[in-house]
């Protein structure tokens, strides 16, 4: 009985640490003022399609869809900056964080991804 209890808290506390975030969600007050540094680099995670529908201003486009994401970011972000990310509704911008912070980035995810952003007004350029 010893045994399969000691079993069964090892495996509570496996699954809580699989589980914990490893990355801050911020709403868009909070994005706006960290994108405002120009030290923040600013992720769209989104299709190419998406992006040149609108972006948010010095966004860096790497699709988290395609299978060379990680390689991409990689190759791309600096490890030494904080990284700000955010998709269409924050559910791939936060898988995206889970990668990247996995990797050793400081990143933080945009809560309600772009849909939030421009429902509270803020500005994104759109390509010419």
């Amino acid at each position: 009985m010893k045994k399969l209890l000691t079993c069964f808290f090892a495996m509570l506390g496996l699954t809580s640490a699989c589980g914990q975030q490893n990355y801050e969600d911020v709403d868009v007050q909070q994005f706006a003022a960290l994108v405002s540094d120009t030290d923040v680099v600013v992720l769209d995670v989104r299709t190419a399609g998406e992006f040149r529908e609108g972006y948010i201003d010095r966004a860096i486009n790497i699709d988290v869809k395609q299978g060379d994401f990680l390689q991409k970011a990689k190759a791309t972000l600096p490890a030494d900056r904080k990284i700000a990310v955010y998709c269409r509704s924050g559910r791939r911008s936060a898988n995206a964080c889970r990668q990247l912070a996995a990797e050793g980035y400081q990143v933080v995810n945009l809560k309600g991804g772009i849909m939030a952003w421009t429902g509270s007004q803020m500005p994104v350029k759109v390509e010419e």
